[in-house]
């Protein structure tokens, strides 16, 4: 791991969960729940990030029946860079992507942005699909 994905962020979001889930203000996303991407996996952290975009993403691949949905989300502790895509491909935290062990709070919702086409999302899916990453826990 470089050492940008060691640093300590210093974005100040605002931030986002993307997710299926139907949640109201106030309630806590915390850790412990299953990984999207490999159902073996209690995850230690909660996601999220400061481009809505792939909060958008998240929401596309989350696991679930409900609609998509983005969270305007507070960390209520410390969080740190996402390892799992900082630094994997490019320098740096592009994706503005974070994680953290303390729970998130929910303080509102965005009900309108950029939405996948069908066809977008399946290659989205494909390549979560064949991708054999490690997930760094």
């Amino acid at each position: 791991m470089s050492n940008s994905a060691k640093a300590a962020p210093t974005d100040e979001g605002p931030f986002y969960h993307g997710t299926k889930a139907d949640l109201k203000i106030g309630d806590l996303l915390t850790a412990g729940g299953i990984s999207n991407f490999n159902s073996e996996i209690k995850m230690n952290h909660v996601y999220f990030t400061a481009n809505i975009n792939v909060a958008g993403l998240a929401a596309t691949l989350a696991k679930g029946e409900g609609r998509e949905r983005i969270y305007i989300i507070k960390p209520t502790g410390e969080f740190e860079n996402d390892p799992n895509v900082t630094d994997k491909k490019f320098p740096g935290n592009l994706t503005r992507s974070y994680r953290s062990k303390e729970p998130l709070r929910i303080i509102g919702e965005v009900t309108e942005w950029m939405k996948m086409t069908t066809t977008q999302q399946q290659e989205w899916r494909e390549k979560t699909a064949k991708n054999k990453g490690e997930i760094i826990n």
